[in-house]
């Protein structure tokens, strides 16, 4: 398969770090790449982002095959990394840089993502609102080197983070 027929899905859900590794293994996704996006400067650096200043959030740009993995899956996977109730960031990591986002890149994600968002809602899996908002894509800048396959490279300080922060808990009690 060539490049032009891979789709890129975007999806801010918190740390960056949490969100690589549950896509990274699965077939028909060919790369999951942290960065930034959602904001108004060019080529922002974490240490920009993190001020909550530049309108960016963390977030995670993901090349995949249509033909072996849908969008509709990917958004299915993308809730159950999230806090979908909490719009003031995810879990330990707090601020718009840390917020909820499913970021669409034509009319159809953006049609899939509200009925998802929708069907979520009308599920009662929750009791508080689902405020994860559904935005156009935007320009997305790849993260430092350091940051990009964090679980990999850093595997004890990520598993502590993961749990250490509440994500690990809040999707074992509530997505599993």
């Amino acid at each position: 398969m060539n490049d032009q027929n891979f789709q890129k899905a975007t999806f801010a859900g918190g740390c960056f770090w949490c969100m690589v590794h549950p896509f990274d293994e699965i077939p028909g996704i060919e790369k999951v790449t942290s960065g930034y996006t959602g904001g108004d400067i060019p080529d922002p650096t974490y240490r920009e982002v993190t001020t909550g200043t530049t309108g960016h959030t963390e977030a995670i740009q993901i090349l995949y095959d249509p033909e072996k993995i849908s969008f509709e899956e990917l958004v299915e996977i993308y809730w159950r990394q999230t806090d979908p109730t909490d719009a003031s960031g995810q879990f330990a990591d707090r601020g718009s840089s840390y917020r909820p986002v499913i970021f669409y890149h034509n009319e159809k994600q953006k049609e899939i993502a509200q009925a998802s968002k929708k069907t979520l809602e009308e599920s009662g899996r929750f009791l508080e609102p689902i405020v994860t908002t559904i935005e156009e894509a935007k320009p997305f800048y790849e993260a430092e080197e350091y940051h990009q396959d964090y679980y990999k490279k850093a595997p004890v300080h990520y598993k502590l983070y993961n749990k250490g922060s509440g994500r690990a808990g809040f999707i074992k009690d509530n997505w599993k």
